[in-house]
């Protein structure tokens, strides 16, 4: 195998783990918050229904950490073995954050086993919901230290570098890095915000293949309420993100945005293809870029011809950070349609198209996460740590590449069909409506 073909497949192997494990990983992020949202209505208002919406949420969640668990191993084992040269260089200066997710994993792990275990112990709910907050805290906190991670590789400092080896290592700097707090937010909005159209599209889904229950109607309610909520807040700091990448990653700005020329008044270009290095068939919006860049219609926006060329990312992310967008957008309406449609009454929210475009709003919430990931990761080629060690450099020179690549394609393949079989299963054994009348009749039962 060449060295051209190790570098492909390692880089293959990397985006299959990382584009399966993002679905499990953003759901095991996002879904303790509905839960505890979900039962923190329920204690309030005092309804049955929000309170089994927490229970079931719950025990499907169990099912997706544990893949997720999985899938999140095999990332540290493929740092190893295909990256060697990258952890033998910045392996001391990401130890801490990568030592920090395991603690915030085992700490979300342990308190939702006792979550799960004393259902129905408690007399007052509210001490049983107290128990979730760790839950969602570690969940989240483990998405807080593995993108610090990848925001070094994108923002490394915290080192010196001394005759190619990095001496005088600040793990604390190298945490707090430029890229920290916009990835980091971006993330975890955007998990919350994935969650929430998944289980949105459940809840559609239910409707239109089911009874007009209003269990699932108070489901699909809450859960769009929630995605609206956190659609709006991904998008600004999406913008937040776009500032970040024209001061301290120009070039990859450059590249998502077909920004050849470096010139004041920038136009942000909108779809189109890219025929024989010409733009063709975009939308162009005059002055946008400048203005999402620098907040300033008349600024000056780095363009790709201030880069070597072996320095610019592929252009094709052009095309990942359209459909980001797009997704983004079409959510933010479709919920926003059906928060408005619930308050005045609207006959269109319960048509069957419109509960079956929300029914594609949940996949469609995970494709604008792979993109959005896609995006992050292609836009920083040709480096892996940005500026000091380039991809080529840091895979390995094993010729089994190969082989491992469809060993984990296969083992992705029986999770991630295992966990589907296993999830429809569970609920299908125990459905909305039998649920809430053995819940009625412990209630009776204790004269409550």
């Amino acid at each position: 195998m060449s060295e051209y073909q190790t570098v492909l497949f390692s880089r293959g192997l990397t985006e299959l783990t990382l584009s399966f494990h993002i679905i499990y990983a953003t759901i095991g992020v996002g879904i303790p918050l509905m839960i505890m949202i979900a039962q923190w209505v329920g204690i309030k208002k005092k309804d049955d229904h929000y309170i089994l919406l927490a229970r079931r949420w719950a025990r499907g969640f169990v099912i997706t950490v544990s893949v997720g668990v999985v899938t999140g191993t095999a990332i540290g084992l493929q740092l190893s073995l295909l990256w060697p040269h990258f952890m033998q260089l910045a392996g001391n200066v990401i130890a801490l954050p990568l030592f920090m997710e395991t603690f915030a994993f085992f700490f979300e792990a342990i308190f939702l086993g006792i979550y799960l275990y004393t259902w129905d112990r408690f007399k007052n709910q509210k001490r049983h919901l107290l128990l979730l907050i760790p839950v969602a805290v570690g969940a989240s906190c483990s998405a807080i230290f593995i993108t610090i991670v990848n925001a070094f590789m994108n923002a490394p400092q915290g080192f010196d570098i001394v005759h190619g080896q990095l001496v005088n290592v600040n793990p604390v700097k190298a945490m707090f890095n430029p890229a920290m707090p916009t990835k980091v937010s971006h993330v975890l909005m955007s998990a919350y915000m994935t969650s929430a159209f998944v289980l949105a599209s459940i809840g559609a889904f239910r409707l239109l293949h089911g009874t007009e229950h209003i269990y699932h109607k108070k489901a699909l309610f809450l859960t769009l309420k929630l995605g609206f909520i956190f659609s709006i807040m991904t998008a600004l700091i999406g913008d937040f993100s776009g500032k970040y990448l024209a001061e301290y990653q120009p070039e990859k700005l450059a590249a998502a945005e077909w920004h050849f020329d470096t010139e004041r008044g920038a136009p942000l270009l909108v779809y189109g293809v890219l025929e024989n290095g010409q733009v063709k068939h975009a939308i162009k919006i005059p002055d946008a870029l400048s203005f999402l860049a620098h907040d300033s219609f008349n600024s000056e926006v780095t363009g790709l011809d201030r880069f070597p060329k072996d320095d610019i990312p592929p252009l094709y992310i052009h095309y990942l950070f359209d459909s980001m967008v797009t997704i983004g957008i079409l959510l933010t309406i479709l919920s926003l349609g059906h928060v408005i449609g619930v308050l005045r009454g609207w006959g269109l929210i319960k048509t069957k198209w419109f509960r079956w475009i929300t029914v594609l709003g949940g996949p469609l919430s995970v494709l604008a996460i792979e993109t959005g990931w896609w995006l992050d990761e292609v836009g920083r080629q040709p480096w892996i740590l940005r500026g000091i060690l380039r991809t080529k450099d840091a895979a390995t020179a094993s010729n089994h590449v190969d082989t491992m690549l469809w060993l984990f394609a296969g083992l992705y393949f029986v999770l991630g069909v295992g966990s589907v079989v296993v999830l429809k299963r569970m609920f299908q054994k125990n459905s909305v409506e039998k649920e809430l009348q053995d819940r009625a009749a412990v209630k009776a039962g204790a004269g409550v």
